[in-house]
């Protein structure tokens, strides 16, 4: 009656875990998504938008503050005091961007010191063309000797809503 003990010592074996062929995969696959990784470039542009403004101006206070307004069929571009500058209908091919850009020079050129500007959007303006008028309105770019030379216009750009036409 006596039961052997066999069943209860039985050996029992450690065994190890192979790791070898995961490493080969990863050796392999670690290279191959570092090198066909899309990297991108991802520029910020700090833009200041208008606050209320409720105090009264003084006229001798009044200084150059252009205006950029961006509507469905035209881009005017205009002095907050004074008044329109210029107003640009669009052409077949959609806005007259070299035209706001001479306009930008011409202007840049008379207020040299100046460097802010808001850009004023009506609600259904697509987003390409906020960056098209915004980069108008920041730089010049000139061609002279084949190479394109940059400068500055205006580079301290507010956006905010475009006035309605009626002015209500």
């Amino acid at each position: 009656m006596r039961r052997s003990r066999r069943g209860r010592h039985r050996n029992i074996e450690t065994t190890e875990l192979n790791i070898t062929a995961f490493m080969n995969l990863m050796v392999i696959l670690v290279p191959f998504l570092l090198i066909t990784a899309v990297f991108s470039r991802v520029a910020i542009l700090e833009l200041n938008l208008p606050g209320p403004s409720t105090e009264p101006v003084d006229p001798q206070e009044l200084t150059f503050q252009l205006e950029v307004i961006v509507r469905v069929g035209q881009i005017e571009v205009g002095d907050r005091n004074i008044g329109a500058l210029g107003i640009y209908p669009n052409t077949e091919q959609g806005y007259d961007y070299e035209a706001l850009s001479q306009k930008l020079s011409e202007i840049k050129q008379s207020y040299p010191e100046t460097t802010e500007a808001a850009i004023l959007l009506e609600s259904d303006i697509p987003y390409d063309t906020l960056v098209q008028v915004m980069d108008r309105v920041r730089v010049e770019e000139t061609i002279k000797d084949r190479r394109i030379l940059r400068s500055d216009l205006f580079p301290d750009i507010s956006i905010g809503d475009a006035p309605s036409v009626d002015g209500a």
